[in-house]
C-alpha cells in the first residue's frame, strides 16, 4: 500500500527498529523497510460459521452477571445500560472473580469526553506498573504504543478515524502474575461488551496473547493457534474485524517482530479505509 510518511510516522518507526530508505523526491513512495516483509492478501474467516453469538455471556454460563445497587426502590441498573463513570466505578469494586484479590486499581478508565473511536487496542492483563498507575498501555510499552497510533494517524482520547480508545482484556492484574483463567477472561469480557457498546469502533486491533485468546472466541479452531499464526487473518468479533499483532513489550524484547507489526498496522489501515 502506498504509504506517505511524515515525520511522526518516520520517528514511529525508527522508535520500532524498522529502517526505511526514502529519496530526496517529494512525491510519495512504496514503504519499504529494511527488513523486507512479504503481505499476503488478508484472509477472513467465514468458513464453518460458529452458531450465532449474542455475547458472550451466552458461551458462559457461570458468568455472574453485573450490576450496581438500585437508585431508586425496586430499579437496578445492569451493566448494558451504565455510562461511562458507573462502568469505571462498577469495575473499580468488581469481586465477580478471583483476579480482584491482588490488585491496586482496576484499568477501565472513562474518558475525559463520551466519543466514538474508530480504533479499539485490546491488550493482554495489566502488569505491575498498569496496576500501579490504573490506566492500560503504561510505561515504555505504552510510549511504544503512543508513537505507533501516531503513525497511523490515531491517539488515545481522539474521536473517530483519529481516535483510539485502549483497554486490557481482564481489568485487574492477576495475583502474584499467574496466567488468567478462561473463567475470568470470559467474565471480565462483561466490561468489554460494554465498552464496545460506548466506543462504536470500526476495528479492534489485538495485541497479545491473552487478548487474541478472548477475542477469538467465535472462532475456537484458530484460538489456541501461536500468535504467528493468527496473523494476516482478518478474524470478527461481534461483528468488528479483529487484526492480531504482537502486544509492544514483545516488540521492546524482539526486534525481529517490529516489521511484522508495521505490516499489522497497514492490514488495519487497510481494512479502516475500506
Amino acid at each position: 500500500m502506498p504509504l506517505e510518511l511524515d515525520t511522526h510516522q518516520r520517528a514511529m518507526l525508527r522508535e520500532m527498529g524498522v529502517h526505511v530508505w526514502l529519496p530526496e523526491s517529494t512525491h510519495a513512495v512504496d514503504f519499504q523497510p529494511e527488513v523486507q516483509v512479504a503481505k499476503p492478501s488478508p484472509m477472513e474467516r467465514t468458513a464453518t460459521p460458529p452458531p450465532p453469538v449474542a455475547s458472550l455471556r451466552t458461551l458462559t454460563p457461570a458468568a455472574a452477571p453485573l450490576s450496581v445497587p438500585p437508585t431508586q426502590p425496586g430499579e437496578a441498573l445492569t451493566l448494558d445500560a451504565m455510562d461511562w463513570q458507573t462502568l469505571a466505578q462498577t469495575a473499580a469494586t468488581c469481586k465477580a472473580c478471583g483476579l480482584c484479590a491482588g490488585r491496586k486499581n482496576t484499568t477501565l478508565q472513562a474518558p475525559a469526553m463520551a466519543l466514538q473511536a474508530d480504533w479499539l487496542v485490546l491488550g493482554d492483563p495489566p502488569d505491575e506498573e498498569e496496576d500501579r498507575l490504573g490506566q492500560p498501555f503504561a510505561g515504555p510499552a505504552g510510549i511504544l504504543l503512543d508513537n505507533m497510533l501516531k503513525a497511523v494517524g490515531a491517539r488515545r482520547g481522539g474521536s473517530a478515524r483519529q481516535g483510539a480508545y485502549v483497554s486490557n482484556a481482564v481489568k485487574c492484574r492477576p495475583p502474584n502474575a499467574r496466567l488468567p483463567q478462561m473463567a475470568e477472561l470470559q467474565q471480565c469480557a462483561q466490561y468489554l461488551q460494554r465498552e464496545l457498546a460506548l466506543v462504536q469502533p470500526k476495528l479492534i486491533l489485538a495485541m497479545g496473547r491473552f487478548a487474541t485468546q478472548l477475542l477469538l472466541q467465535e472462532h475456537p479452531q484458530e484460538a489456541g493457534l501461536p500468535l504467528g499464526k493468527q496473523r494476516d487473518v482478518v478474524y470478527r468479533y461481534q461483528g468488528i474485524p479483529v487484526v492480531v499483532t504482537y502486544h509492544p513489550k514483545v516488540l521492546m524484547r524482539t526486534s525481529a517482530d517490529k516489521a511484522k507489526a508495521w505490516a499489522d498496522l497497514c492490514l488495519a489501515m487497510d481494512l479502516l479505509d475500506s
